[in-house]
C-alpha cells in the first residue's frame, strides 16, 4: 500500500473512532509500528490530527471549543440527534455521555422540551448552558483531558444515586457480537455505570461504526433498548442488529 493510500486510512479511522492506536493501525495495514508512526508524525506536521502517546486523536477530540463545521459526518449526525429527540418528553430525566453526537443532540433540543440532564461531559455541559428549559446537573469527578469527561470514583458514586428515564449512550465502536465497545478502560466504566443507572439505554452511532470493535467492552447489545443511525431501519447494514430484537430507528 503506498503511503498517501495508508495516509488515508489513517485519517478515516481517527475521523470514525476519534483516535486510534499505532498497534491497531499496524495490524490493520500489515506495517511495521514505526512505518504507522511515520506516518502519523507527518499527518500531525499537517495539521490533519494530533499525535499522542501509541496512537493519535482526532483534531476535535480535544478540542472544547470545536467548531460545528468541524464536526465529521455533521449532517448524518443531525439526523440522528433529530431522531433520538424525537424519544425525549417534557419532565424526563437523560443522561448523556460525550461525543459530537451527543453534542449535536444537544444543540438541537427544542425550546419547548423541559427536562432534566445528566452530562459527565464538559462539552455536553456547555451546549446544555444555553438552554433555559434544560434543568443541568454535571456529573463531576476527575476529568480526563483527551475526552474532557469526569472519570474515576467520585464520578461512578455520583451515578449510583440516578435512575434516568433515557441514556444516550455514545460508543467509539458497535457490533451486533461483541456489543458496544472503547479503547479507554475509564470511559469504559464510566458508561458501564451510566447503563446502570438508566431505564432506558439508547445507542446513537453513526454507521460507519457498525461492525468494529475495541479492546474494552462496555455491554453486550442484549443491554441497549434502541439503536439509532442515519441509516432507514430497513437498510441491510441493520440486519444482525435487529436479530438481537432491539428496535432500530
Amino acid at each position: 500500500m503506498l503511503k498517501a493510500e495508508r495516509k488515508q486510512v489513517l485519517l478515516n479511522e481517527v475521523r470514525i473512532h476519534n483516535r486510534i492506536l499505532l498497534t491497531d493501525i499496524a495490524e490493520m495495514l500489515n506495517v511495521s509500528i514505526d512505518t504507522v508512526r511515520r506516518d502519523v508524525t507527518e499527518l500531525h506536521k499537517e495539521n490533519k490530527l494530533k499525535k499522542v502517546h501509541g496512537g493519535a486523536i482526532s483534531l476535535g477530540f480535544d478540542n472544547y471549543n470545536i467548531r460545528r463545521e468541524d464536526v465529521y459526518s455533521l449532517e448524518q449526525k443531525s439526523h440522528i440527534a433529530n431522531k433520538a429527540i424525537s424519544l425525549i418528553k417534557n419532565g424526563q430525566v437523560i443522561l448523556l455521555t460525550g461525543g459530537t453526537t451527543n453534542m449535536e443532540l444537544a444543540r438541537l433540543l427544542p425550546p419547548e422540551l423541559n427536562i432534566t440532564c445528566f452530562t459527565p461531559s464538559l462539552p455536553v455541559a456547555s451546549i446544555l448552558l444555553s438552554k433555559h428549559n434544560v434543568d443541568l446537573i454535571f456529573v463531576g469527578g476527575k476529568i480526563s483531558k483527551s475526552s474532557q469527561i469526569a472519570v474515576g470514583g467520585e464520578t461512578l458514586r455520583f451515578l449510583a444515586d440516578i435512575k434516568a428515564d433515557i441514556c444516550f449512550l455514545g460508543t467509539n465502536s458497535i457490533d451486533a457480537d461483541s456489543g458496544l465497545t472503547e479503547f479507554d478502560w475509564d470511559i469504559v466504566q464510566l458508561k458501564k455505570a451510566m447503563i446502570q443507572s438508566s431505564r432506558k439505554v439508547v445507542a446513537p452511532v453513526i454507521s460507519e461504526k457498525l461492525n468494529t470493535a475495541q479492546r474494552y467492552k462496555i455491554c453486550s447489545m442484549a443491554e441497549v433498548d434502541i439503536l439509532i443511525t442515519e441509516l432507514s431501519p430497513e437498510n441491510s447494514k441493520l440486519k444482525p442488529f435487529k436479530q438481537r430484537d432491539i428496535l432500530i430507528m
